[in-house]
């Protein structure tokens, strides 16, 4: 039995308990009781705290990988998953990471392993909540993108409903519902919010990529492509399709390395402690399989540098230089990326710089960076609700 659901994020339902520490049964089925089913009168009781459950979680983005992005779906295997399943040498890398976070307990990977023994309560807060976003749902993201190639049907305008509504998803696990229609807010809590975060301390905000502040061109180059691919799809246009998903999903790790090279200046030379490692950690953890893919040498220096660790020792310039030998091979540019930039002097920190004098002149917000994210309808409240964490 399922519950109804509406289009507003505040009550969107009525009946949310399972893991949330505020709960709310105003709209649950009563413990026990009778259901019409087909016209015929049904008894019954359950425990509304426990048996109440979400038909799709995040944990579950993960736990299902196996089946959905390796060897149980038409286009399997999905060859970014691949990078990561080959990396930490299983399905359910992501969920095993958040759960021994949560346990203070250690990783059992292949390689890229965490022992969260070493860190305290404000460690492990910090990777289990970037974890649960960087690592389940970017991954989840990149495989409603793939179904949806593997949904499409060359040449037909009438029968690709499925494959169209696979991409809005992942546009949907991608956004968020916070962001509104502009896409310019503080409060975000998935990918779109990062990006726009990462590039105010990267200078790549705007259109052009040279700016501080407004939506980052990583979302704007996204959305256009986003928009690309719903058509192409509706048109079925598969094959330009597919080239549209190659284009893009290199761009969702361009704000991971951004983290990673913030926090590697931060445990190196701001005296960064306990959560800036937990910090570069999970950003390094959710690119790491890409580097590695390109080059194991590249990854095993970064990995050392960014490891979980309570007495971490960090060298930014080795992390950096490691990441600049991969960046043709993971199909972004210095551009992409940026420098990190340094407010209190209105220059980028020493030794930060774009490693190709990428970033330009400083330019005000985009007064239209909102135009892309007006194709995101209420469809995404929906799909998005139980992500508002």
């Amino acid at each position: 039995v399922y519950y109804a659901t509406t289009d507003v994020q505040e009550s969107y339902m009525t009946c949310r308990v399972g893991a949330l520490v505020d709960t709310m049964t105003d709209g649950c089925f009563v413990a026990d009781g009778v259901l019409t089913i087909d016209g015929k009168e049904q008894s019954y009781v359950y425990d509304v705290a426990t048996d109440n459950k979400a038909d799709r979680t995040i944990a579950g983005f993960s736990t299902g990988a196996e089946k959905k992005m390796r060897n149980g779906c038409k286009g399997c295997p999905y060859p970014d998953f691949m990078d990561f399943y080959n990396y930490y040498g299983t399905d359910d890398y992501a969920h095993q990471w958040v759960e021994a976070a949560f346990e203070g307990t250690q990783t059992s990977f292949n390689r890229g392993g965490a022992d969260f023994r070493q860190y305290g309560l404000e460690g492990r807060e910090q990777v289990i909540k970037k974890g649960t976003v960087y690592l389940n749902i970017l991954m989840y993201v990149i495989r409603e993108l793939e179904d949806a190639l593997d949904d499409c049907e060359s040449q037909s305008l009438t029968n690709n409903y499925n494959s169209v509504h696979a991409w809005d998803e992942g546009v949907c696990f991608y956004t968020g519902s916070i962001e509104g229609v502009d896409g310019v807010t503080s409060d975000g809590k998935l990918l779109h919010q990062l990006a726009d975060k990462r590039c105010g301390n990267f200078r790549t905000c705007g259109e052009e990529g040279t700016s501080l502040d407004g939506m980052s061109k990583i979302n704007h180059d996204l959305f256009d492509m986003f928009a690309e691919g719903s058509f192409q799809l509706s048109s079925g246009e598969c094959q330009a399709a597919r080239r549209t998903v190659r284009q893009m999903t290199p761009k969702f790790f361009v704000p991971m390395i951004q983290g990673t090279l913030r926090y590697a200046y931060k445990v190196d030379k701001l005296q960064g402690g306990e959560v800036e490692n937990a910090e570069g950690a999970i950003f390094a953890a959710a690119v790491l399989p890409k580097v590695y893919a390109v080059s194991p040498s590249a990854a095993g220096i970064i990995y050392d540098n960014m490891k979980v660790s309570s007495n971490p020792s960090t060298d930014f310039v080795a992390v950096k230089n490691a990441f600049q030998s991969v960046y043709a091979g993971l199909g972004i540019t210095c551009a992409d990326v940026g420098g990190l930039w340094f407010d209190g002097q209105d220059k980028y920190y020493e030794g930060m710089e774009p490693c190709d004098g990428a970033a330009l002149s400083v330019q005000s917000a985009d007064e239209n960076s909102g135009n892309q994210l007006k194709l995101i309808t209420s469809f995404c409240v929906t799909m998005l609700a139980i992500f508002s964490l």
